[in-house]
C-alpha cells in the first residue's frame, strides 16, 4: 500500500508541475521543448559518428531541462517571478529556476544554414538542410533532416614554389604532414596544418612568420564523375619580407638585478660565453647564472629555447618576475638579427613569517602552535636559499576516556633547509634537464616532545638530496642520505608498563638510529578544474639499514648497532592512487587508493615507531579517531587516550570516495565514505587479531558521512562528520549495521566523529 501510494503522489506531483508550467506559458507562445536530426548518406562515410555529433551540436538554442519528466527549473522560475512569490519561492528561483525557452526565439532557417556550412567545411558539398516544426498544445519542437552527399578526398598536395629558402623548409616540412592521399577534405585539419608550419618554421628562427601568411587551395576541377580535389600550398601575396626570413640571435643581454630605478651609469659588464652579464654590485654570480640560459650568440631563434630559459630561470626561486625580451637589430634579404635581454627583478632577500596556528585533532588534542620561519635568498650570490624554522607547540586533552583526563603534550622544534639551485654532488655534473633544474637540498633539525606524564622524546634529523619537476606533471625527490637518531627518555612506570606489554612496542621504540635512502614521485594531473578525468600517482620507497648492515658483516659484526647505537633495517613502499571524476566545473566524484607495506629486516623484528602505519583520522578513515583503528581485529581492553600506541602496523590499505558539490557562494558540501585497516606482518602476542590474513577484507572499518568545506581558493578549511558503519574489532556476526539513533546523546558520543582540518583529504 505504501509503494502504490508514493506511486501515486510521484504521478499526482509531475502531473501538478506540468500542469502550471503549461498554465504560465503566456499567450500566442510556444514552450520549445528542443529538436531531433534525421542524417542521411549516400554510401558509408568514414568518421560519421564524429559529423553526427557536431552537428547535434548545433541544434540551438537548448531547451527547459527536465528532472523525471518534469520542468523543475522552470516551474520555480514561474513560481518565483509572481506577483508577491514569498520567500521560498525567491529561493527556488534564485538556486534553480531557469528561464523559459519559446519558440520565439528559435531561427530553424539559421541553424540550416549553419548545418551545411559545418558540412562544407568537413568536406560534404551539395549536401542538402530542410526543417519541420510542429507546434501542440503551447508547445512546439523541430525536426532537422540532413542529407549528406559524398565527400570530396585528396589526390596530392603541392607546394607552389619560388627560390626562397622558406620554400625549401616547406618542402620538407611537408613531408611529415597528416594530409594522406585519400583523405576528406576538412578544414578543421587544414587550420591544423597550418599551425604545425608555422610553429615548426618558428623553432627553425622565423621569428615574425604568422600562419595567416599560408594559404590551401583546393582544386575540384579533376573528375565530372569522381569528387577529388587536389590541395595547393602557397605563400599570400604581399607578405613582408621579414616575415619570410630567419632570424639570428646576435647578442644576448643578461640584469641579473633589474630594476627601473637602477642607474644605468653605475652598471658593469661581465663578458661570459658569449653573454653579457650587466649589474652594479655583484648580484648574482655570472658562471652560476649561465647554466640557466639555453639561448646562444649566432643561433637561429627558437622559442621552445626562449620558453625553457625564462622557465629554468624562475625555477631559482630567487626571482619575482623573469622578462625575455627581444628587439630586431636589422634585416637583410636573406637574415634577420635579434638581441636578447633577460631582466631579472629579484625578491625580497630577507624575510620573516610568523604563523599562529590553534590546532585541534582527532585525538582529543587541541591547543596554541607557533612557527617562526626566517628565509635568506640568494645567500652566497648563486640563488640558494636558507630556511630557519623554529616551532613551539602546546596541546591538552580536551574530551577523551575517563581513565585519564588531563594529558598534555609540548613540542619545540628547530630546523635548517640550505637548498640550492643546482645540482650539488661529488663530482660535476652538467644537468640536462630543459622544464626545471634539479635543486640539491640540505637540512638539518633537532625536536623535543614531552608527553606529559608518559615520556620525553628527543630526536636528531639530517637529510641530503634533490628534487625536480621531470614536466609539468612529474615531481621527483631523492634522499640518498637521510638520518634520524631518537632518543626515549624519562618514561613513566605506567609507559614502561605498556612497553613491557608490547615486546614488538620495545623493538620499535629501541631502534633509534634510522640510516637510509628514501624516493617520491608523484604524478598530478588533478588541478586542472576544466579536465574531466583527473589523476594522481604517487609513489614512495623508503629503505634503512641496508648499507650499515654490510658493513656489519665485512668486520664480523653481528649486534645491529651502529657507533653504539641500534639501527633498524626495513624496507618500505606507499602507493597513492587518487581519480577525480568533474561532473561540472563544481561538481566532482573524488576517490582514492592507498596501499602501503614495511617489511623489518635482518635484526630488525618491527619498523621504528615514527615508520609505521597507523589508520583514522581527518585524512584517513574519518568515522574513527586518529589511530583508533586496528592492527586486523584488534582492539584495546582499556580503550583510551593511551592505548593508541598499540595501534600502529606494518601494513596500510585504505579506499575513500566522496561526492564534492556546492552550496551557496564559498560553501560546499560534500558526502563520503571511507575503508581501511592496518595489519602487521608478524605475529604480536600483545596484539591478537593484529596479523595480515588472507581474510583481509573481512576487517576493513567502514565510515560514512557528511562534510563542509570552505574554499577560499588558495586555502580550504574543511569540518567533516562522520559515523562507522562496520566496526573491525567486533564479533564477525555483528560488525556490519549502525543503529542511526540521532536522538540520543549517548549515541551522538559514541557514533558521531568531528574532523577538522585544513584542505581537501585527497
Amino acid at each position: 500500500m505504501k509503494t502504490n501510494s508514493l506511486i501515486s503522489t510521484l504521478i499526482l506531483l509531475v502531473g501538478l508541475i506540468g500542469c502550471n508550467v503549461k498554465k504560465h506559458i503566456p499567450e500566442g507562445e510556444f514552450l520549445y521543448k528542443g529538436a531531433e536530426l534525421e542524417v542521411n548518406t549516400e554510401g558509408d562515410i568514414k568518421g560519421l559518428d564524429k559529423v553526427e555529433d557536431e552537428l547535434e551540436g548545433l541544434l540551438r538554442p537548448k531547451p527547459n531541462s527536465k528532472f523525471l519528466g518534469m520542468y523543475v527549473g522552470l516551474w520555480a522560475h514561474y513560481k518565483g517571478t509572481q506577483e508577491k512569490p514569498g520567500f521560498i519561492n525567491r529561493f527556488l528561483n534564485k538556486k534553480i529556476g531557469e528561464e523559459p525557452v519559446y519558440f520565439s526565439k528559435v531561427e530553424p532557417s539559421r541553424t540550416e544554414e549553419l548545418i551545411l556550412n559545418r558540412l562544407e567545411n568537413r568536406g560534404f558539398f551539395y549536401s542538402t538542410a530542410n526543417s519541420e516544426v510542429t507546434r501542440k498544445d503551447k508547445f512546439a519542437k523541430v525536426d532537422y533532416v540532413a542529407n549528406i552527399s559524398t565527400p570530396y578526398t585528396l589526390t596530392e598536395v603541392i607546394v607552389e614554389r619560388d627560390s626562397m629558402e622558406i620554400d625549401k623548409e616547406l618542402i620538407a616540412l611537408m613531408k611529415e604532414t597528416k594530409l594522406d592521399s585519400g583523405s576528406r577534405f576538412d578544414l578543421n585539419t587544414l587550420n591544423a596544418e597550418r599551425t604545425r608550419i608555422d610553429s615548426t618554421l618558428k623553432e627553425k628562427g622565423y621569428y615574425n612568420f604568422n600562419s595567416d601568411y599560408l594559404i590551401f587551395e583546393a582544386d575540384t576541377n579533376i573528375s565530372d564523375s569522381l569528387r577529388l580535389f587536389k590541395l595547393y600550398l602557397r605563400l599570400k601575396k604581399n607578405v613582408p619580407s621579414n616575415g619570410i626570413i630567419p632570424y639570428q640571435i646576435d647578442t644576448i643581454n643578461v640584469f641579473p638585478n633589474y630594476s627601473i630605478d637602477e642607474d644605468g651609469e653605475k652598471l658593469d659588464t661581465t663578458r661570459l660565453d658569449n653573454k653579457n652579464f650587466i649589474q652594479g654590485n655583484l648580484v648574482f654570480k655570472p658562471r652560476l647564472l649561465n647554466e640557466y640560459i639555453l639561448i646562444e650568440e649566432e643561433q637561429r631563434y627558437n622559442p621552445i629555447l626562449s620558453r625553457l630559459s625564462s622557465n629554468r630561470l624562475s625555477t631559482i626561486g630567487n626571482y619575482k618576475f623573469v622578462n625575455l625580451r627581444y628587439e630586431e637589430l636589422s634585416t637583410n634579404d636573406s637574415l634577420g638579427h635579434l638581441k636578447a635581454s633577460f631582466y631579472l627583478s629579484p625578491m625580497t632577500k630577507r624575510s620573516v613569517r610568523a604563523e599562529l596556528l590553534a590546532v585541534s585533532k582527532s585525538n582529543n588534542f587541541a591547543g596554541p602552535a607557533l612557527n617562526l620561519v626566517y628565509r635568506n635568498r640568494n645567500l652566497f650570490k648563486g640563488g640558494e636559499t636558507l630556511n630557519l624554522t623554529g616551532s613551539i607547540g602546546y596541546e591538552f586533552q580536551v574530551a577523551g576516556g575517563s581513565d585519564r583526563k588531563g594529558l598534555r603534550s609540548l613540542e619545540l622544534g628547530l630546523k635548517a633547509d640550505l637548498i640550492f639551485p643546482r645540482v650539488i654532488f661529488f663530482v660535476p655534473i652538467r644537468e640536462k634537464f630543459s622544464l626545471s633544474v634539479p635543486k640539491t637540498k640540505m637540512g638539518v633539525g633537532v625536536e623535543y616532545q614531552s608527553r606529559g606524564g608518559l615520556y620525553n622524546l628527543n630526536s636528531v634529523s639530517a637529510n641530503y638530496g634533490y628534487f625536480w619537476n621531470a614536466n609539468k606533471y612529474a615531481y621527483h625527490e631523492i634522499n640518498p642520505i637521510s638520518l634520524s637518531v631518537v632518543n626515549l627518555s624519562k618514561t613513566s612506570p605506567e609507559f614502561d608498563q605498556i612497553l613491557d606489554d608490547n615486546p614488538f612496542l620495545r623493538r620499535s621504540f629501541e631502534q633509534n638510529f634510522i640510516a637510509g635512502i628514501n624516493y617520491t614521485f608523484n604524478y598530478n594531473k588533478l588541478n586542472d578544474r576544466f579536465r574531466t578525468h583527473g589523476y594522481f600517482l604517487g609513489l614512495g620507497l623508503d629503505f634503512a639499514g641496508n648499507t650499515l648492515s654490510l658493513v656489519d658483516q665485512a668486520f664480523g659484526r653481528d649486534d645491529g648497532k651502529f657507533l653504539g647505537l641500534e639501527y633498524a633495517q626495513y624496507g618500505k613502499a606507499d602507493v597513492d592512487l587518487r581519480y577525480h571524476w568533474n561532473l561540472t566545473k563544481n561538481q566532482t566524484i573524488a576517490t582514492r587508493l592507498f596501499g602501503g607495506v614495511g617489511v623489518p629486516i635482518g635484526n630488525s623484528s618491527s619498523l621504528p615507531y615514527v615508520k609505521q602505519y597507523f589508520s583514522g583520522g581527518p585524512n584517513s578513515v574519518r568515522a574513527f579517531r586518529i589511530r583508533s583503528i586496528g592492527p586486523g581485529t584488534y582492539r584495546p581492553e582499556n580503550f583510551d587516550v593511551n592505548s593508541f600506541f598499540d595501534q600502529s602496523g606494518d601494513i596500510r590499505i585504505e579506499g575513500n570516495i566522496e561526492y564534492r558539490f556546492p552550496i551557496v557562494s564559498l560553501l560546499k558540501g560534500a558526502l563520503f565514505m571511507d575503508a581501511g585497516n592496518i595489519w602487521l606482518m608478524n605475529d604480536n602476542e600483545a596484539l591478537p587479531g593484529g596479523k595480515f590474513t588472507k581474510s583481509w577484507w573481512n576487517e576493513l572499518a567502514v565510515g560514512t558521512g557528511v562534510g563542509l568545506r570552505i574554499d577560499i581558493q588558495f586555502f580550504v578549511i574543511r569540518f567533516d562528520l562522520a559515523t562507522p558503519v562496520r566496526v573491525p574489532y567486533l564479533e564477525e556476526g555483528e560488525r556490519w549495521g549502525n543503529t542511526f539513533d540521532i536522538g540520543s546523546k549517548t549515541w551522538r558520543r559514541e557514533n558521531l566523529i568531528f574532523n577538522f582540518a585544513i584542505g581537501y583529504p585527497f
